[in-house]
This record gives structure tokens, C-alpha cells and sequence, in this order.
């Protein structure tokens, strides 16, 4: 039960989006792709998705699922995109429609965003199970950075989204609409119950000072030794006071506004307007003022 993964780093982003492979069939799964969002000029590209659909086909692979650990705010998702070149169904936890709910009333979209999850293929339940090739994966509902947030147990190796990152960096913020410190230290302490072994692939690396590298593989037993933000012996209200004042301190992602629009889309895009353009909305003073930290510098936004 120990799945092939193959990792590509998006620079802009951070992101890492996985390929995540059957070893005896060649089934594969597609996590978190990410779609090339330059702001300035609100143009995209499928540079990032590329390298994965090459991959994918260099390795004679085929594609089962395209997953989504839940609607990112710092890049665009690549899944439609993804699925046109490869197949595969496109998934997501079934809690996605709150997160519609909640962001369809900040973005005033109208009747052409359904708010029940239909733009996916399939909504996953918390333990729900699902084939891939001759392994069985699991979703696991992991809420509290957003309400939707999945972790995908695919044999030894489990894919955590942003519920927490490296040991030297932490866990995630829970600050946005529908987060909740108290719920994301106990979607930690859940996936903490898998095996010590089991390997934990981040959605995202921000190097921390003293690091170098980009890293985004670790175990359970490492998360529990070694994460600042919630090893073993921090307890929960210990937990909820440190991620609350940090959350307090951090500025909103760059592409926050964006990326929400179009990922509760399942990445399609809002429709086309009466000219043929498609356009994407900035609501103005919706998300809160950027703050300060102490020093007079602005943090980062995890």
C-alpha cells in the first residue's frame, strides 16, 4: 500500500500539486493543480498544469481523480483544465457548499453559481472511501483553515492540504470566513492518529527562517515531535490563543479574491458577459484591513 508520488512546486505560489499513482495499474490521482495567474494583467497559463499533464502521460499513467483538498485563496485551480487533457473525476469534500454559500454572498454572484457542489463530480463525506486503481483511499473531513478542507489517505502516504505545513513552519491560518482555530487543532490531533509512519505531503512550503530549501514531505511522528505550532503537549486552548493573536497579525493572500471566485467555481470561470469577456470582481473593504505587526513590518499570510 505505499502509492508512487510525484511532486511538483509551483514558484509562484508555493504550491505543490501531486500525482499520486497505483504502482501495479497506473492509476493515478491529480491533487491541488494550480493555474498561472499573472494579476497585474489578469491573464492565465497552464505552465504549472503542464508539467503535470506531461508527466502523467510520459509515465503512461491514467487518470482516475483530479482532487481538490478544499478552495485554496492563494492560487487558481488548474482542475478543469487538468480533467479536459487527462479525465478523471473532478472531487471535493461535500462541505464545499458552504464555503459557496458564504462567498457567493460576499461576491453577489448571482443564479449562475448553484450553491449544492454540482460543478464537481463528486462531494466526499468524512470517511467516505474510494478506488484508486487496485488501492482504496480514504477522505477525511479536516475542516477548520476553511469548512471544506479534505486530507486524501492514499495507503502510507496522506495529503493534508493546509491544515498544517512543515514542523518548522507550523499550521495553517483560520481566520478566513468559516474558519476556526479550535476545529483545525482538531483536525490535526485527527490526522495525528494515523500510523507514526505514514507519510504527510504539504499543499504548501513559505521557507522559514534557517531553511533553504522548499520541503513538503514529513511523517506523523515528526508533525507530533517537531511542529511548533502543535506538537505533542501543546494543548488545545494553548493552541487556539497562539493561532487567534497570529492570526490577528496576517495579511490577506495576494490572490485571495480571485482564487475564491473561481475555485468555488470548481476553476471554471464566471461566465462570459454580453461582450464575450469574463470578468472577476474585486469587493472593496470586504476582507479587512492588511495589518502591522509589532515591529512595523507586514507578516506573512499563514
Amino acid at each position: 500500500m505505499t502509492p508512487n508520488v510525484q511532486s511538483f512546486f509551483d514558484d509562484d505560489t508555493n504550491t505543490i500539486s501531486y500525482v499520486v499513482s497505483d504502482p501495479a495499474t497506473g492509476a493515478c490521482a491529480i491533487i491541488d493543480p494550480v493555474l498561472n495567474y499573472d494579476a497585474a494583467a489578469a491573464r492565465t497559463a497552464t505552465i504549472s498544469a503542464d508539467r503535470v499533464i506531461d508527466h502523467v502521460r510520459r509515465e503512461g499513467l491514467n487518470c482516475e481523480w483530479v482532487l481538490e483538498t478544499h478552495v485554496h485563496a492563494d492560487h487558481l485551480s488548474a482542475a478543469p483544465y487538468v480533467q479536459g487533457k487527462l479525465g478523471g473525476k473532478l472531487a471535493i469534500g461535500d462541505h464545499i457548499t458552504i464555503t459557496q454559500s458564504v462567498f457567493g454572498e460576499i461576491f453577489n454572484a448571482g443564479p449562475d453559481l448553484p450553491r449544492d457542489g454540482s460543478q464537481f463530480d463528486q462531494l466526499f463525506h468524512d470517511g467516505d472511501s474510494f478506488p484508486l486503481g487496485k488501492m482504496t483511499a480514504r477522505a477525511l473531513h479536516t475542516p477548520g483553515h476553511t469548512p471544506a478542507c479534505m486530507t486524501y489517505v492514499i495507503g502510507d502516504a496522506a495529503f493534508v492540504g493546509d491544515t498544517m505545513f512543515m514542523p518548522d513552519y507550523g499550521t495553517a491560518r483560520a481566520d478566513f470566513p468559516g474558519g476556526d482555530a479550535r476545529i483545525l487543532y482538531r483536525s490535526i490531533r485527527k490526522i495525528f492518529t494515523l500510523p507514526g509512519e505514514a507519510r504527510l505531503f504539504m499543499c504548501h512550503d513559505y521557507l522559514p527562517e534557517g531553511r533553504s530549501e522548499h520541503r513538503w514531505e514529513t511523517t506523523v511522528a515528526e508533525q507530533k515531535a517537531a511542529n511548533i505550532h502543535i506538537h505533542d503537549g501543546v494543548s488545545e486552548d494553548e493552541f487556539v490563543t497562539m493561532r487567534e493573536a497570529r492570526d490577528a497579525q496576517l495579511g490577506m493572500p495576494k490572490l485571495i479574491l480571485p482564487s475564491i471566485q473561481v475555485n468555488i467555481r470548481a476553476g471554471y470561470m464566471p461566465p462570459a458577459e454580453d461582450n464575450g469577456t469574463v470578468y472577476l470582481k474585486l469587493p472593496v473593504n470586504i476582507m479587512g484591513e492588511p495589518q502591522t505587526a509589532p515591529d512595523g513590518t507586514r507578516p506573512g499570510t499563514q
